[in-house]
C-alpha cells in the first residue's frame, strides 16, 4: 500500500479506540518495552504524545526511563521558512534534556513541546522511541509526511537504535518507500517486539 493510502487507514482505526483502549495498550507497550537490548544505554530520546492523534501514550514509558536513572530527551518542532525553488519549507528538531524545571507547552500542531532548556546534540542520543502510523516488515514507517524524523534520523549516530510504537502489527510492505526513508530496527506493540535486521 502507499504512504498516503496507510496514513487514512491508520488514522482511521486509532479513532476507533477508546481511550480506556489506548490506555491499556499503552502499558503494554511500555511493559514490552522492557525486553528490548537497550537498557545499557544512556540518552534516550522519547516523543510526548499527541492526545488528539490518539498516539501511544508515552507517559509510562517516560516513568520506566526515569525510574532507571536514563537521560530523557524530548525536542521541539521548528517550521522554518520555505524553499523557493523546491517549495518546501523547511523543519528541524531541537532537543532538550527533561529535568524538574522542564517546562512543556503545546504547540499549534497540539505536540507537546519544551519551552527551551539544556540543548542536547543529534549524535549523543543513544535510542529514539519514534512515532508512526504504520510500519512494515522491513522496519519502514509511515508518519505524518513532515519529515521531521527522517531529518533528525539522519543527523544521528550510525549506531542510534530506532524504535517505533503502535498498537497494530505490520503491514506486509510500504510500497513507496524512498531512498532516504530510515527504517526501525524495532517495534513495539501491545502484544510483543518485532524486530528488523
Amino acid at each position: 500500500m502507499l504512504k498516503k493510502e496507510l496514513r487514512l487507514k491508520y488514522k482511521k482505526l486509532r479513532k476507533e479506540l477508546t481511550s480506556e483502549e489506548i490506555q491499556d495498550m499503552s502499558l503494554n507497550i511500555a511493559n514490552n518495552c522492557l525486553s528490548l537490548p537497550v537498557w545499557d544505554k544512556t540518552y534516550f530520546h522519547l516523543f510526548l504524545s499527541i492526545e488528539e492523534q490518539r498516539e501511544v501514550n508515552t507517559e509510562y514509558l517516560l516513568q520506566i526511563l526515569s525510574g532507571r536513572d536514563k537521560e530523557i530527551i524530548i525536542s521541539k518542532s521548528q517550521f522554518g521558512p520555505t524553499n523557493e525553488e523546491t517549495g518546501w519549507q523547511t523543519r528541524k528538531m531541537i532537543h532538550f534534556l527533561l529535568t524538574d524545571n522542564t517546562k512543556i507547552q503545546k504547540n499549534e500542531y497540539n505536540i507537546p513541546e519544551p519551552v527551551d532548556g539544556i540543548e542536547v546534540p543529534s549524535n549523543k542520543i543513544d535510542v529514539v522511541f519514534v512515532p508512526l502510523l504504520a510500519y512494515d516488515k522491513k522496519g519502514h514507517r509511515v508518519g505524518y509526511g513532515k519529515g521531521f524524523y527522517d531529518g533528525f534520523l539522519s543527523e544521528c549516530k550510525e549506531e542510534v537504535i530506532k524504535i517505533g510504537l503502535s498498537c497494530f502489527d505490520p503491514e506486509e510492505a510500504i510500497s513507496d518507500v524512498r531512498e532516504n526513508d530510515i527504517a526501525l530496527d524495532f517495534c513495539v506493540t501491545p502484544y510483543g517486539i518485532f524486530e528488523f535486521k
